[in-house]
């Protein structure tokens, strides 16, 4: 797998209430600048058919994506077959985190977690 991770941002149309207290543009900006990730990149609903594209032209099956969003059983449930079209294993590139919830700090601080965890393997 490549080194670094790739951040993807779904912020479930940007008017989903669990994500009212989340500046996403903070949080991203504090990703990609204070961690060490690739990139960081937002998609407005990774769910829905067009999601499905994204990760069947985006992903790679040699790369580890951590993805904040929903819940980590729906991740897994909507983002599981793109990443088997690819070649790919969800199980082992992705580390889905649901974000809702939280302020802009509280989410970056369990991104920067799962960033560090991964740099320490």
């Amino acid at each position: 797998m490549d080194d670094k991770a790739r951040f993807v941002m779904c912020i479930c149309t940007g008017e989903c209430p669990g994500f009212a207290s989340l500046d996403v543009w903070k949080l991203v900006n504090r990703v990609r600048n204070e961690l060490s990730v690739e990139y960081a990149i937002v998609h407005p609903q990774l769910c829905v058919d067009d999601g499905d594209r994204f990760w069947r032209d985006y992903a790679k099956p040699d790369v580890t994506y951590v993805v904040g969003a929903c819940d980590p059983k729906m991740q897994r449930k909507m983002f599981k077959d793109a990443f088997s079209d690819i070649g790919g294993d969800f199980d082992k590139q992705v580390l889905s985190l649901d974000l809702r919830n939280m302020s802009t700090d509280e989410a970056f601080k369990k991104v920067a977690d799962v960033v560090t965890s991964l740099q320490n393997r």
